[in-house]
């Protein structure tokens, strides 16, 4: 996956043809050191290939995959979203009390 995006940020940068040098250089720059072999399959994969093209047909592809339970998932999201808030403010209190007896730590300023 790192190799990919290296890739893309290249091309998005304004190089058409990203060799395995100019990845390398910009792995390197994250402190991602490269395999030899996984850089060199993938520039082979990519050669006299366009990468939006690809990138449509991969996203036409997926498009026709199942994910399966999105339906399920979906609906429990508005029940679970209604207690979030309720927790969201129990915690807020807890927070607040705790702030503030740790205000003055048994002692004020002017004692």
């Amino acid at each position: 996956m790192r190799y990919i995006a290296a890739y893309l940020l290249l091309q998005l940068g304004g190089n058409t043809s990203p060799s395995a040098a100019d990845i390398k250089k910009v792995l390197s720059a994250v402190g991602i050191e490269s395999e030899e072999e996984r850089l060199d399959k993938l520039l082979s994969e990519l050669s006299g290939k366009d990468i939006n093209t690809l990138i449509s047909e991969g996203s036409s592809k997926l498009s026709s995959v199942s994910s399966g339970g999105g339906a399920a998932a979906a609906s429990a999201a508005p029940a679970a979203g209604g207690a979030a808030p309720a927790a969201e403010k129990e915690e807020e209190k807890k927070e607040e009390e705790k702030e503030e007896s740790d205000d003055d730590m048994g002692f004020g300023l002017f004692d």
